[in-house]
């Protein structure tokens, strides 16, 4: 799953145009399909200052709780995997099964098992489509009762999935995946419940996504004290709670339309045309019409000094902030590249299909390194004890990774430019891709650490230069696309599974290695274009500059004449 990395539900950019100094309001939407379906009838925002503090901040704590329980649980299946095995799940597709439980699985269950994880995250990228569209048409609380049903569904199909006729573990981790995102995504716009604090609230609701992956770790913790009594069946009957308190929580806490955000309060304190209605022509009575128009008038004030108490102080501070903004969009050397640009212009560029490649390679590594692991590790180790450490050490790793690499990631991105960026990722890539293939018990280790700290970092710097690049006009369309043909891409580890089993027999090392070069290419070919495109627009951008103060500075004709006579 990917994250978008905003600092509230809207933001606004400069559109380039023919002129330096033109420029449009733009909001973004997360509906990646924008205009390819009709609007439908929908409830308008709420402004914050509408709803009470406590109630708001009973919304963001419920949101954070069973975001922590639900938005990633299956990218935690490196920790539920072994307890599969243990239960021989898929163990009838094996001709000799190991009387030791623990041991390492055939080709026909690896593949199936792994099978189950791959299509739980194609779904998981897949589904921002659906999931963009009924936010913006249905709103968060429908979006969050559709997650919560999917989340049921999953949890039965896997509670009951060894007494149907048919496979329900594919299915029941499916739905579980597409539970997730629903959840997770129509909880962003709670980061405008308190927009001086949005970032903070972001950062909340990333870490329990992120956090939630120790679900099934923790399963497998109780799993083992319980002398493998408490089955995947007890476990996922009592997961049921999970979805049951979330659609409890969406339909008696929660809002059901999205609160407005900055930019709509700002435009709502600012506007005076609420004080005149279509209705007031029918009034002939000029003394009541100016009455209600004098009342509407002081509720509007009183509605603006809300929402200046909501958003904070104004004056120097704001000042400061904006100057702030601006230099990290100076310093990122790539923004406003696209903007102003369609959708379909921007999907033709390079910048579009080289960061699409980039994201397939590094996603297909990234599931691929989850789902295989301990089978990996199992091979370049010879040792199936230490492989198993390893995998435990991952398990704790991953959840924690991902909440301590936040302040990290932040500080990264505000304070060094794209093509800095990209270099890192693609080094830090590199450096995975070397450790994976040394069969030694501190190289797992140093994988482990690196991996864990990489693959937030590289899910939220592919938004960020998505939005900064692309822009927020089109971010839906043209991010929501990357993320789509990315998932649906990741197949590719099925094949990926064949090969190194059936291939190599086993050995992860030649699909390692092929994976590395594959990404070292595609890597140096997008931090290359970036670097060169960077410096251009930072030279475009000077002498536009450079061009706007010699207008300034040059004296128009009428004035020297006058000069000239005095």
């Amino acid at each position: 799953m990917s994250l978008h990395r905003v600092s509230s539900m809207s933001s606004y950019e400069h559109v380039r145009g023919s002129s330096p100094a033109r420029s449009e309001h733009r909001k973004m939407s997360f509906n990646p399909v924008g205009t390819w379906v009709p609007p439908a009838a929908k409830e308008e925002p709420v402004g914050a200052f509408e709803v009470s503090k406590t109630r708001r901040l009973l919304q963001v704590a419920a949101a954070v709780v069973y975001c922590l329980f639900a938005a990633g649980v299956v990218f935690g299946y490196a920790a539920l995997k072994p307890v599969l095995v243990r239960e021989g799940v898929y163990g009838e597709y094996c001709s000799e099964m190991s009387v030791d439980a623990e041991a390492t699985t055939c080709y026909e269950q690896e593949i199936r098992l792994n099978l189950m994880f791959t299509t739980a995250a194609v779904a998981t990228n897949v589904c921002a489509l659906p999931v963009g569209t009924v936010l913006d048409r249905y709103g968060p609380r429908v979006c969050g009762l559709v997650g919560s049903l999917c989340l049921a569904l999953g949890a039965i199909f896997f509670s009951f999935a060894s007494q149907l006729p048919f496979d329900g573990y594919i299915p029941g981790y499916l739905f579980l995946a597409l539970g997730g995102p629903f959840v997770f995504i129509s909880s962003f716009q709670l980061s405008n419940t308190f927009p001086q604090h949005s970032g903070l609230i972001l950062a909340l609701l990333t870490g329990a996504f992120d956090s939630s992956s120790a679900i099934f770790l923790f399963y497998r913790l109780i799993y083992l004290a319980s002398d493998f009594s408490f089955t995947p069946q007890k476990f996922f009957l009592l997961y049921l709670v999970v979805p049951v308190i979330i659609s409890i929580a969406q339909v008696f806490l929660m809002p059901k339309a999205s609160y407005k955000t900055v930019g709509e309060l700002v435009t709502q304190a600012e506007d005076p045309s609420h004080d005149i209605r279509p209705a007031d022509q029918h009034i002939s009575d000029e003394s009541r019409l100016a009455r209600l128009r004098e009342e509407r008038q002081q509720h509007r004030e009183s509605v603006v000094s809300e929402i200046t108490s909501l958003l904070g102080r104004k004056g120097e501070e704001g000042d400061k902030q904006t100057q702030a903004e601006e230099r990290k969009k100076q310093r990122s050397g790539v923004w406003g590249a696209l903007h102003g640009k369609s959708a379909f212009q921007q999907i033709k560029s390079p910048w579009f299909v080289l960061v699409t490649l980039f994201t397939v390679v590094q996603m297909v590594r990234i599931n691929y390194f989850v789902a295989t692991i301990r089978t990996q590790y199992e091979h370049l180790l010879s040792d199936h004890e230490k492989a198993v450490q390893v995998n435990n050490a991952f398990d704790v790793a991953l959840p924690l990774g991902g909440v301590v690499a936040i302040p990290m990631i932040g500080l990264v991105l505000d304070n060094t430019s794209t093509p800095f960026v990209l270099t890192l990722l693609v080094s830090v890539a590199t450096a995975i891709g070397v450790l994976g293939v040394l069969p030694y018990l501190w190289a797992a280790y140093a994988n482990i650490a690196l991996f864990v700290l990489y693959r937030p970092l590289y899910y939220t710097a592919v938004s960020d230069y998505a939005a900064k690049v692309f822009g927020f006009h089109t971010f839906g369309k043209v991010y929501g696309l990357i993320i789509c043909l990315a998932g649906v891409l990741n197949f590719f580890q099925s094949a990926l599974d064949a090969l190194t089993h059936k291939t190599f027999n086993g050995d992860p090392i030649p699909v390692n290695m092929m994976l590395l070069v594959v990404a070292l290419v595609v890597g140096v070919a997008l931090v290359g274009f970036v670097w060169y495109k960077s410096r251009k627009l930072g030279r475009d951008r000077l002498e536009e500059e450079a061009e706007g103060a010699t207008e300034r500075l040059m004296p128009e004709p009428n004035a020297r004449m006058v000069d000239g006579e005095r």
